[in-house]
């Protein structure tokens, strides 16, 4: 228990499961383990800690905890690719806080499992807090959640090589605008190529999902991580400046109106608040159930890598 909350990630180690304490005992347990999708529902997310796991031997338990192992297109935070579909985790500067959110919830299709991966731990900070979305959504005042009741609209201006945030080269990790066109139609997403080889993207999503086997519902939408209210000096400075339409990213709810900024505030704060800590230990891997449970990440000092892969 922490912070007065009931909900933390179960932990698993060598003797809880009478594995050998390696990365290879590690994936023979997994192998083993035909319940493990029914263990991951039930607790929402698993720490597997004290077995010793290296980057360079992580291969064989990455196809076992995730199966349809996906790649993060149509992201929005800055990564490396360091492997197939393997990538770091969000590349923001330590001394900020990265805040709840559950990856990719603002695309067509989301990951249903989140791995992540400590290869160096932190001096000091840099856990990443794991959220129960169902508290998250109960914690919010009945107004937020009437008001979101009809979803979000998200903007993204991608640039074609040269200007501000991600271009769409990165975004959709590849060079072919046809391609880029096929995946928008798939998303049910409206685009619009503009001068200098930029791209905006606007789709319209919901504020809330309903778990497919729990049927639990969720808040699930980065409404907060898309408005200026919550992204510093830096984004508000930039949202005098530039029409909201012309920002790198920005969000109203789904009928075009414009969202409060105490709302995302509210957003932002409370799933913090909700929030359990997961520290890091060099060679921990942690999974999660990016439906049930959203994550973000404290500041830190000293050097920090953590890596990321996701299925489908």
């Amino acid at each position: 228990m922490q912070n007065g909350h009931e909900w933390r990630p179960l932990e698993i180690s060598p003797a809880d499961v009478q594995a050998e304490a390696s990365a290879e005992g590690l994936s023979r347990y997994l192998k083993a383990s035909v319940d493990l999708g029914d263990l991951l529902v039930k607790e929402k997310a698993l720490v597997f800690r004290g077995f010793d796991a290296k980057e360079d031997s992580l291969g064989p338990i990455i196809d076992e905890l995730l199966p349809n192992r996906a790649a993060y297109v149509h992201g929005n935070s800055p990564r490396t690719k360091v492997g197939r579909n393997v990538y770091t985790s969000t590349e923001y500067p330590a001394e900020f806080v990265i805040s709840m959110h559950n990856e990719l919830s603002y695309a067509h299709r989301w990951p249903t499992r989140l791995l992540f991966f400590c290869a160096v731990a932190p001096a000091t900070g840099g856990a990443t807090p794991v959220v129960d979305g169902v508290k998250w959504l109960a914690s919010l005042d009945d107004e937020v959640r009437e008001a979101f009741a009809g979803g979000v609209r998200y903007t993204q201006n991608l640039h074609g090589g040269r200007g501000l945030g991600k271009s769409w080269q990165q975004t959709f990790e590849t060079d072919d605008p046809e391609e880029v066109e096929r995946f928008l139609t798939e998303a049910e997403a409206s685009w619009e190529w503009r001068r200098d080889n930029a791209l905006r993207v606007t789709h319209e999503r919901r504020s809330t999902l309903r778990h497919p086997v729990t049927g639990a519902e969720v808040w699930f939408n980065q409404s907060d991580q898309w408005h200026p209210a919550t992204l510093g000096k830096d984004a508000a400075a930039l949202a005098k400046v530039l029409p909201a339409d012309e920002l790198p990213q920005t969000v109203s709810f789904a009928d075009g109106r414009p969202i409060p900024p105490e709302y995302v505030l509210q957003v932002r704060d409370r799933g913090l608040s909700a929030a359990v800590d997961v520290d890091w230990r060099a060679g921990d891997l942690m999974l999660i159930d990016n439906v049930l449970v959203g994550h973000g990440r404290q500041a830190f000092s000293g050097e920090r890598r953590v890596l990321v892969a996701m299925s489908s």
